[in-house]
């Protein structure tokens, strides 16, 4: 069996902004799409949960955590997989843009 015990502890100010979402207590459905949700259906679930996300205080922290860990599901911060996804993508476009335009080599991960 593993030893966690000498693994750090969780670090509640990482996590703290999620006290003040806007989201708490709303059903978690609302910004996880159902297995096969598609068009119309998905796209009014997802509006609904951008509005909840739009009077949030911490939609910023949120957005950036989503980006952080590269959350692969759901509405975080106003922003749709989908959304996330295209800006990682943009940023990834722009840092291989900048590497070659310094002359040093370019990478794919």
């Amino acid at each position: 069996m593993a030893d966690f015990s000498r693994l750090p502890g969780p670090n509640a100010d990482l996590w703290d902004w999620q006290l003040l979402a806007a989201c708490r207590g709303v059903d978690s459905s609302l910004f996880f799409h159902p297995e096969g949700e598609r068009g119309a259906a998905r796209s009014a679930r997802e509006n609904s949960a951008k509005e909840v996300c739009m009077r949030c205080p911490v939609r910023a922290e949120c957005a950036a955590h989503a980006l952080a860990v590269r959350e692969p599901y759901g509405v975080w911060g106003g922003l749709t997989e989908d959304e996330r996804e295209e800006l990682m993508g943009r940023a990834r476009n722009r840092l291989v843009t900048a590497a070659a335009s310094a002359g040093r080599p370019v990478t794919h991960h």
